[in-house]
């Protein structure tokens, strides 16, 4: 052994054995530096451009998150440790120093080499139109946080001198601390696996969760976080198990539906309800989305009066048309045909409970186009047509009185252009 060799051949001088030892260390620490220098400078830039050269994208994301530089950073420690068992003596205290040294340094390589295989794999995996359906971030930093306990239980293990078992066995005692400690690692690792076995949240969906005043994209979902893009560009932070214990809306059914429902009431001033009559008949058959609807219904009314013999003397014998179901069935053909609307999804108009604001006639209908501006500007284009004709129908919309109006009582008539007659 080097130490030996140099201690005989310093037995002569002052300090002879420090000497040697002083030696001994320093020939170890030079072929560490060396051999680090050959892993980075010769080794590492090899591996490297035979990783980038390779048709496979995966290598290239092992380059790009540093595995090979980190990998090559095992040389030196393992130099270090073969050279220490070669060169020192085992009786002495230098080979135990410089033999925790090297394995120390295995171990805190080995796990950053740990974390960039990691690190690589959820980006090769990210990369994948399925990686939105399964977010991976969570189940990866929980691997690094049982990699970093295995490896500090290791590494006390050997500066204590103790079985990593014993001190394994001594954490049941810190149970209770630990569990305090790493509350939130623990609720999100449980929770992580629950939202994506179940596919209840991913990356790039829609999440609405009020409690938190969440409302946009989900951005990145880790161990303990959920981060969520609202539509005014400020980032909400949630806890993940949050997620699990309390509920969220999820819009991604929406958009894999690809349709956007659109509920809006339009209330009709009841008193404007009426029946039709001859002239309002001929003016309406000029439409030509209900044109053929008002023939059809005319001639069942017709049927049933006749068949029933309904004197027509009187408007609530027998069956009529009225305003407002012509009207209803107006909006439908007009919803059914409209570009915008959704073919394949629901779409109907109904009515709801009526109420001091009057009667609510509900358009319950889907847009083809799930992006909000699009949604937006189809539902505006539909009510601002739908507002529109209700006068031809001789319905009017309810609206409370304003300041303008008020103002108004007692003036004359208005004209047509909406100017006090003088």
């Amino acid at each position: 052994m080097m130490e030996a060799w140099l201690t005989s051949s310093f037995s002569a001088w002052p300090f002879g054995p420090t000497l040697a030892a002083t030696i001994a260390w320093l020939a170890l620490v030079a072929a560490g530096l060396v051999s680090h220098w050959l892993a980075l400078r010769l080794i590492e830039p090899l591996v490297r451009r035979l990783a980038l050269k390779t048709p496979g994208r995966w290598d290239d994301q092992l380059v790009q998150r540093g595995f090979f530089r980190r990998l090559a950073l095992l040389v030196p420690a393992i130099t270090v440790r073969a050279l220490a068992l070669a060169w020192l003596s085992p009786a002495g205290a230098m080979q135990s120093v410089m033999l925790a040294l090297a394995h120390a340094g295995l171990l805190l390589v080995g796990l950053a080499t740990l974390y960039a295989l990691l690190d690589a794999l959820g980006d090769a995996y990210h990369q994948r139109p399925c990686s939105n359906q399964m977010p991976l971030l969570g189940l990866l930093q929980a691997i690094k946080l049982v990699g970093f306990v295995v490896m500090a239980i290791i590494l006390l293990s050997m500066l204590l001198g103790k079985s990593p078992a014993l001190l394994v066995s001594g954490l049941g005692a810190m149970t209770a601390v630990l569990m305090l400690v790493f509350k939130d690692p623990i609720l999100g690792f449980v929770a992580g696996i629950q939202l994506s076995a179940n596919r209840m949240l991913a990356v790039g969906d829609w999440l609405e969760m009020p409690k938190y005043q969440a409302d946009g994209d989900v951005t990145e979902i880790t161990l303990t976080t959920v981060k969520v893009q609202n539509w005014d560009k400020t980032i909400t932070t949630i806890p993940t198990y949050a997620l699990i214990a309390d509920s969220f809306k999820n819009w991604r059914g929406m958009q894999e539906t690809g349709g956007r429902r659109i509920k809006r009431s339009l209330f009709i001033d009841m008193q404007s309800i009426r029946f039709l009559d001859a002239d309002d008949l001929a003016r309406l058959r000029k439409a030509q989305l209900i044109a053929a609807y008002i023939d059809r219904k005319l001639e069942e009314i017709d049927r049933f009066n006749r068949a029933h013999r309904v004197d027509p003397a009187s408007p609530v014998n027998g069956r009529r048309l009225t305003n407002l179901g012509t009207f209803r069935a107006y909006l439908e053909a007009y919803i059914h045909a409209h570009p915008g609307i959704h073919r394949e999804l629901i779409a109907m108009v109904r009515q709801l409970q009526p109420t001091p604001e009057g009667l609510p006639l509900e358009i319950y209908a889907f847009t083809n186009d799930t992006a909000w501006a699009n949604y937006e500007s189809i539902q505006a284009d539909i009510f601002d047509h739908v507002l529109a004709v209700v006068p031809a129908f001789g319905l009017r919309v309810f609206q409370v009185p304003a300041g303008h109006d008020v103002r108004g009582i007692g003036l004359p008539p208005r004209p047509d252009n909406g100017v006090p007659a003088p």
